[in-house]
C-alpha cells in the first residue's frame, strides 16, 4: 500500500510503567521473553504491506531507536523504511511534544511532503494482531475522512476508556471519555440494535476506541492546523464528529493497552496459558524482533510448567510455573519462580562473583517483574506477604501488589519482601 503512511506514537514518560520505564520509553518495554512493545505494531504494518513507517519518541528513545535501528533494515530497493522521528527544538516551536496529537503535529514538516492519499496513525505499546488492510479498505469504502477502529467492552473496561456511540451504519455521532457509571447507563440506552452484529451484547454492550486511526491526508492536516488540540482522543476526534464523517470499524480480536504495570504484568502470564487469546505461534502472521545469535536454553533437572522460556537461558534444579523466562536468564540451584516475568539480560556474566546475574540459589519469586541484568541474592523472598500495595524498598518497588526489581538492580541475599 504505497499510497499509506503509518505513523507510530512512542508515548510520553510512561509513569504508570515505572520502573519499567525508567531508562527506557513505553514501546522498548521488553514482552514475552524476547520480544518489544514497539514489534507488535510494526510487525502488523509489515504483514498489510505497509512499509513506510514513523516513529515518533520523545522520552527515555535511546534504547527504542537501537532496537528499531537494529531490527528493521528494509529492502534497498523498495521505498520501505521504518525511521525515527525525535522530538526537536525548531524555528516553529521549541515545546516537547504535549500529546499524541501535538506529537504528530510537530513531526509533520517531516512526512507532509510524502506522497500518501492516508495516515495510519497507532499507539507504540498495545498488543494485538490486526488486519489493517481492512481497516484501511473499510476507510475508502465508506468515503470517510477519520476512521477509528473499535472493539466492545465490559461497563468496567469502558469507565477506562474513550467511548464511542454509533448510529445503524457505524458512523461515530457521539464520544465520551471515561464516562461515569451514570453516564454508561445514559449510553447503554442509546445503543442501537443494529450494532448486535459487531459483537455488542449484554456482557459487553459499549463500543471503545481503540487508539487506532485512519485519516485521509487533507483531513488530518486540516484538523492539526485548525485545532490547537495537544490529543487525538481527548480533543481531535470528538471536534471532528461535528464537522467530518467519521466511521468506527469493530474488531473481535484480543487487544490490550499496556500502560499500567499491572496490564503488562496480565498480559504476559496471559501468554503462558494454553488457548490465550493472543500469542507468539500465528502461522502465517509473526511479530518480528531484533535477531540474536544465541544459543538454546539447557535446563538440568528443572519442574517447568504453564511457562515461556526464551533462548540463550540457563536453569539449573530449580521450579518455574505460571511464568515468562526472558532471554540469557540464569535460575540458579534451588530457586522457585511462581507467577513472575522475568525480562532476562543484556549479556553473559563472566565474572566470578558473589551476586552473579540472575535468580539466586534457593530464591523464592511470586507475583515479581524482574527487570534486565538484575541480580537476586541467595535466598532472598519476594512473596509480598504482607499485601503491601506501593512501596519504594532496597533494590525493588511494589505497584498494586506487585513486586518489581528494576534494571540492574541487586535485591541482597536473604532480604525478605
Amino acid at each position: 500500500m504505497l499510497d499509506v503512511l503509518t505513523i507510530v506514537l512512542g508515548g510520553g514518560r510512561g509513569t504508570r510503567l515505572f520502573p519499567l520505564t525508567h531508562h527506557r520509553s513505553k514501546p522498548a518495554v521488553p514482552l514475552g521473553g524476547k520480544y518489544r512493545l514497539i514489534d507488535i505494531p510494526i510487525s502488523n504494518c509489515l504483514h498489510a504491506g505497509l512499509k513506510r513507517i514513523y516513529v515518533l519518541t520523545q522520552f527515555n528513545s535511546a534504547s527504542l531507536n537501537r532496537h528499531i535501528s537494529q531490527t528493521y533494515r528494509l529492502d534497498l530497493f523498495s521505498e520501505g523504511f521504518v525511521e525515527v522521528i525525535a522530538a526537536e527544538q525548531t524555528p516553529e516551536g521549541e515545546r516537547w511534544f504535549q500529546g499524541t496529537a501535538d506529537a504528530v503535529r510537530q513531526a509533520a514538516r517531516h512526512f507532509q511532503n510524502i506522497d500518501a492519499e492516508y495516515y495510519l496513525i497507532l499507539a507504540g505499546d498495545h498488543v494485538y494482531r490486526m488486519d489493517f488492510t481492512e481497516l484501511i479498505e473499510s476507510h475508502i469504502d465508506r468515503g470517510a475522512d477519520i476512521t477509528i477502529a473499535a472493539q466492545p467492552v465490559t461497563a468496567d473496561e469502558a469507565t477506562q476508556m474513550g467511548i464511542l456511540r454509533c448510529d445503524s451504519g457505524n458512523q461515530i455521532v457521539g464520544f465520551d471519555e471515561k464516562p461515569g457509571p451514570a453516564r454508561l447507563e445514559e449510553l447503554r440506552a442509546l445503543s442501537p440494535s443494529g450494532l448486535a452484529m459487531a459483537g455488542l451484547g449484554p456482557d459487553k454492550p459499549f463500543v471503545a476506541s481503540m487508539g487506532i486511526y485512519v485519516f485521509s491526508r487533507d483531513v488530518l492536516h486540516e484538523v492539526l492546523a485548525r485545532d490547537h488540540a495537544v490529543d487525538f482522543g481527548k480533543e481531535i476526534i470528538p471536534h471532528a464528529l461535528t464537522t467530518h464523517k467519521v466511521q468506527a470499524h469493530f474488531s473481535r480480536g484480543f487487544w490490550a493497552d499496556v500502560g499500567t504495570v499491572e496490564a503488562f504484568y496480565d498480559v504476559n502470564l496471559m501468554l503462558t496459558r494454553r488457548g490465550a487469546p493472543f500469542n507468539f505461534f500465528h502461522p502465517t502472521r509473526p511479530i518480528y524482533t531484533r535477531p540474536r545469535f544465541l544459543p538454546a536454553s539447557r535446563l538440568h533437572q528443572c519442574a517447568i510448567d504453564e511457562a515461556i522460556v526464551a533462548e540463550g537461558c540457563y536453569l539449573d534444579n530449580c521450579e518455574v510455573k505460571e511464568s515468562v523466562v526472558g532471554i540469557r536468564t540464569s535460575i540458579h540451584h534451588s530457586a522457585k519462580v511462581t507467577r513472575s516475568v522475568l525480562l532476562g539480560a543484556d549479556f553473559y556474566d563472566d565474572r566470578q562473583t558473589d551476586l552473579p546475574l540472575g535468580v539466586g540459589r534457593g530464591a523464592v519469586l511470586d507475583r515479581v517483574i524482574v527487570d534486565k541484568n538484575a541480580r537476586i541474592g541467595e535466598g532472598a523472598r519476594l512473596v509480598n506477604d504482607r499485601g503491601l500495595q506501593d512501596v519504594d524498598g532496597d533494590g525493588y518497588y511494589i505497584r498494586n501488589g506487585i513486586i518489581i526489581v528494576p534494571k540492574g538492580a541487586i535485591v541482597k541475599p536473604g532480604t525478605v519482601v
